[in-house]
C-alpha cells in the first residue's frame, strides 16, 4: 500500500486533539501535558525594564498559546543552551566565520534570528521523533542515530523504514523452502553452502573469506543448527550502531559508523521494493531527472527484478556512492534459493574507523556503465541523464551512472 503524509501541521493536530479532549503521545498531548505546562522550546528573547523574557512554546499546545516568561520561571537549562547555541550559530554563518562578538545588552532579537531559532528547534524535535521511529521499527539490536549540523533539513517525508524486501504484486520473494542442513555443528560436509555447490563464506571469526562475485549461502529456518551457528550472519541484521547524518558538500544524507568495523565484516543489508526490470526502467528515468539513484539490479543470474529503495528501505537508503568505497556488494541466499532474487549484503572492504562515512560503488549494482562511448549505442529510452559524482575520491569517475 502507498502512504500519504499528513498535510495538517503539528499545531493544527494539537488544537484538534485538545478540542476533542483526545490524547496523542506522538504529538505531545498526554495526561501530564494536559494537567501541567512543560517547555518544548524557546522561540524569542527580549529585555523589558531590565528583566529578561523568553517566548515559550509549551509542549502539547499550539503556537497560538505561546507566552513570554521571565528567565527565573524557566527550569530548562538544556533548552536555554540550545537557544543560545542556535543564536550564535546563525550569527556566525551570517558573518561568514568572522570572530563572533555577542553583545550582552541586546534588548530584542532580530526577526530573522528568532525565525532561525524556531526552525532549528522544530528540526531538533522532528529528528528526535524520527530517530525514535527508526529504532522502533528496526529488527536488530544496534542503535540508529540521526544528526544534522549542516542545514535545516528535517526527516524525509516520503520514506518508510522496512527490514526486508517488500515485493510488488505478483512477485514472490520466498520460494517455499522446506529443507535445511542436518549439521549439529556447522559447517559439516552436508552444510547449506556445499549442498549448493559452494564453500562456506565465513571463517572461524565470522568474517568473509570468499572473493567478490561468489554467492553466500547461509543456514535457513529449517536447519537443525541454532542461532549461534557461524553460518548465520546476514540474517541477524547489522551489529553496528550507525548514524544517518547530513553531509556538508551537497550529497544530502549519508551514513557513518559509530563503531570500528574490521575488514570483511557484514555491515548492513540493502532492502526495498522488489519490482520488475520494466517498472525499474520507467522509475529510473524519473529518478534520474531528480538526480536520485535508488535502483539496485538483481542481476546475479538474470535481470528480471530490481530493488527500489526510494520510498521503502532501511539505513542503506542513505548510504552514499564512492568511486573508492569501503563497502562491497555480495549476493546472499537464505530462505529463498531463487537465483533471480538474492538478498543484497554490504561487507567492509577494509578497516573502517568509528565516525567514518560508509559508502559503496553504485556501479556494483549491475546497472549499465554509461560512459561517453558505451552510451552511443543505446536506444533513446535507455539513455539516462548522467548524475555528477561528488565523492571526492582520487580515482573518481566523475559520474554516478
Amino acid at each position: 500500500a502507498w502512504y500519504v503524509p499528513c498535510l495538517a501541521s503539528l499545531e493544527t493536530l494539537q488544537e484538534l486533539c485538545r478540542k476533542e479532549n483526545l490524547r496523542c503521545k506522538s504529538i505531545g498531548i498526554t495526561n501530564r501535558s494536559v494537567k501541567s505546562y512543560e517547555v518544548e522550546y524557546l522561540c524569542d528573547y527580549k529585555v523589558e525594564e531590565g528583566k529578561a523574557y523568553y517566548l515559550v512554546k509549551w509542549k502539547g499546545w499550539p503556537e497560538s498559546s505561546n507566552t513570554w516568561e521571565p528567565r527565573k520561571h524557566l527550569n530548562c537549562p538544556l533548552l536555554l543552551q540550545n537557544f543560545l547555541r542556535d543564536k550564535n550559530e546563525y550569527l556566525s554563518r551570517v558573518r561568514e566565520g568572522k570572530a563572533l562578538k555577542v553583545r550582552n545588552r541586546v534588548k530584542a532579537l532580530k526577526p530573522a534570528i528568532a525565525d532561525y531559532i524556531v526552525k532549528k528547534a522544530k528540526q531538533r524535535i522532528a529528528l528526535k521523533r524520527w530517530k525514535e521511529e527508526l529504532n522502533r521499527k528496526k529488527n536488530h539490536k544496534a542503535m540508529i542515530l540521526v544528526e544534522n549540523t549542516v542545514d535545516l533539513e528535517g526527516p524525509p517525508l516520503d520514506f518508510y523504514y522496512i527490514n526486508e524486501y517488500k515485493p510488488a504484486p505478483g512477485i514472490n520473494v520466498l520460494n517455499g523452502i522446506t529443507t535445511g542442513c542436518e549439521c549439529a555443528d556447522c559447517p559439516a560436509e552436508k552444510c547449506c553452502p556445499k549442498e549448493a555447490g559452494f564453500i562456506l563464506a565465513y571463517n572461524k571469526r565470522k568474517k568473509l573469506k570468499i572473493q567478490p562475485g561468489l554467492p553466500i549461502y547461509e543456514c535457513n529456518s529449517y536447519c537443525r543448527c541454532g542461532p549461534d551457528c557461524p553460518n548465520r550472519i546476514v540474517q541477524k541484521g547489522t551489529p553496528y550502531s550507525l548514524c544517518i547524518f547530513r553531509t556538508n558538500n551537497g550529497r544530502g544524507w549519508g551514513v557513518k559508523t559509530l563503531q570500528k568495523i574490521k575488514t570483511n565484516s557484514f555491515v548492513m543489508e540493502y532492502v526495498g521494493e522488489v519490482i520488475t526490470s520494466e517498472e525499474a526502467e520507467r522509475r529510473g528515468q524519473f529518478y534520474d531527472n531528480q538526480g536520485n539513484t535508488y535502483l539496485f539490479d538483481l542481476d546475479y543470474d538474470s535481470d528480471e527484478f530490481t530493488v527500489d529503495a526510494a520510498r521503502y528501505g532501511n539505513v542503506s537508503h542513505f548510504v552514499n556512492h564512492s568511486c573508492d568505497p569501503n563497502l562491497q556488494v555480495f549476493n546472499v541466499f537464505i530462505d529463498n534459493l531463487d537465483l533471480r532474487l538474492p538478498r543484497i549484503a554490504l561487507f567492509s572492504t577494509r578497516t573502517i574507523k568509528a565516525g567514518e562515512e560508509l559508502t559503496f560503488d553504485y556501479q556494483m549494482k549491475g546497472s549499465i556503465d554509461l560512459t561517453s562511448d558505451s552510451a552511443e549505442g543505446l536506444s533513446p529510452s535507455k539513455k539516462r541523464i548522467r548524475t555528477v559524482c561528488k565523492c571526492g575520491a582520487v580515482c573518481c569517475r566523475g559520474y554516478l551512472n
